[in-house]
């Protein structure tokens, strides 16, 4: 079992106004895809953390404001999305997976 917390998209009991979040969801046909693996890679294309998607799609992450590279891996496809991370904002991304 793994000791990350339960990737859920409600922000109740976070302090967004001191935070940078990156969350989303991972879909594949339209439809929620679990355990997929989001990585989040700085400005330089560098690895800084990864998550793997809950039973309902969702992935976050606390990230220092700027530019980030989103790359979702699932079974026979990865997937690069670019966001911006702003101190005080929630930053929604919906990565749809090619079928």
């Amino acid at each position: 079992m793994c000791g990350a917390p339960a990737q859920e998209l409600s922000l109740e009991g976070i302090d967004v106004g001191k935070e940078s979040v990156v969350q989303g969801t991972v879909t594949k046909g339209g439809s929620p895809l679990p355990g997929a693996y989001v990585r989040l890679l700085d400005a330089t294309g560098e690895f800084t953390a990864e998550v793997v998607t809950s039973a309902t799609g969702n992935f976050r992450f606390f990230a220092a404001p700027g530019e980030w590279t989103l790359r979702t891996l699932a079974p026979g496809a990865s997937v690069d999305t670019s966001v911006t991370a702003v101190q005080g904002e929630a930053v929604n991304a919906t990565v749809e997976v090619p079928s």
